[in-house]
């Protein structure tokens, strides 16, 4: 039996709920990023090192409350596990807080989103390259689609000259391809513990790793409330409640459905970063992102080989 047909209407619309909270949230958090990063002039390792210490405590405290206490250090009885951990961390989490907070610096929360929604199509070409797998016709249209979507939006239209610095748009590329990395290293984690836990102790990694270049305690940025609520709007909603939601949708709904709602990320930080930030975007602009957000949609939705 088809696996939405073992769900009733009622749970896979609440399921669809949960999603689409979860990628409003981590699309508020990217408008927010863009002050934090851009206005006010916090140093990058320190806010990673904040933000990744913080939330690797907040869910694995939820983790020791709503899961057996026998699954809690589960991960570290096994080397292999534990060094898929520490590289989910490192190559996951890390690199893709650095690369997309640094995208977003350079350039725009808005393109920045973008590119980082592009993850589905470097897990593709990854798994093409790497794995041998076939390419389908859906591929091919998938990355031709996305293709021309980012350059209606890097180029506003213009081909000739880029709407964003060149750096910015390749700190986005590597945030697309860390954001996959972030998907695929802990896959196997995820089917053998519980995601919440995998994902608080790759936080917490996270975390003790960033200490080491930039610790929290040492010489923090001057705070004011700006600065008090643009972090912890970040890391509360952004991070552990958005995380938090999407684990608990998945309870309820199909993979199918889930990849219909990642497209609100970047269309709520779009419209937020137009609102609020006086973001001003051209015709061709809005074109590409509706084009990458199809090409995503697409390869998620058809390409099941």
């Amino acid at each position: 039996m088809d696996e939405s047909k073992k769900l009733t209407k009622q749970t896979l619309s609440k399921g669809f709920w949960l999603a689409f909270c979860a990628s409003a949230l981590w699309g508020i958090s990217g408008t927010v990023l863009q002050i934090v990063a851009k206005n006010l002039n916090i140093p990058a390792m320190w806010f990673i090192a904040t933000r990744t210490t913080v939330a690797g405590i907040i869910l694995l405290v939820v983790g020791l409350i709503v899961l057996p206490s026998k699954d809690f250090f589960a991960v570290f009885k096994n080397w292999k596990d534990l060094l898929t951990l520490v590289a989910f961390a490192i190559f996951g989490l890390l690199a893709n807080m650095f690369t997309f907070f640094h995208a977003i610096k350079t350039g725009n929360s808005s393109t920045a989103t973008i590119l980082q929604y592009l993850s589905p199509l470097f897990i593709m070409v990854g798994a093409i390259l790497f794995t041998k797998k076939k390419t389908s016709r859906v591929d091919v249209i998938s990355f031709i689609l996305a293709l021309v979507g980012v350059v209606l939006m890097i180029t506003r239209g213009d081909i000739g000259h880029l709407s964003i610095p060149l750096v910015s748009v390749l700190w986005g590329v590597g945030s697309g391809i860390t954001a996959a990395l972030y998907v695929v290293i802990p896959q196997s984690l995820i089917a053998k513990y519980h995601g919440i836990l995998i994902t608080g102790w790759g936080m917490l990694i996270a975390g003790i790793i960033s200490n080491f270049f930039s610790p929290i305690w040492v010489n923090p940025p001057k705070m004011d409330t700006t600065s008090v609520l643009g972090i912890g709007t970040v890391i509360l909603l952004g991070t552990v409640s958005a995380f938090l939601l999407m684990v608990l949708s998945t309870k309820y709904t199909t993979a199918a459905i889930i990849s219909i709602t990642d497209a609100v990320q970047p269309f709520t930080t779009l419209v937020l970063s137009i609102i609020f930030l006086h973001y001003v975007v051209n015709f061709a602009e809005i074109i590409g992102a509706i084009i990458v957000v199809l090409a995503i949609y697409v390869l998620n939705r058809y390409d099941t080989e």
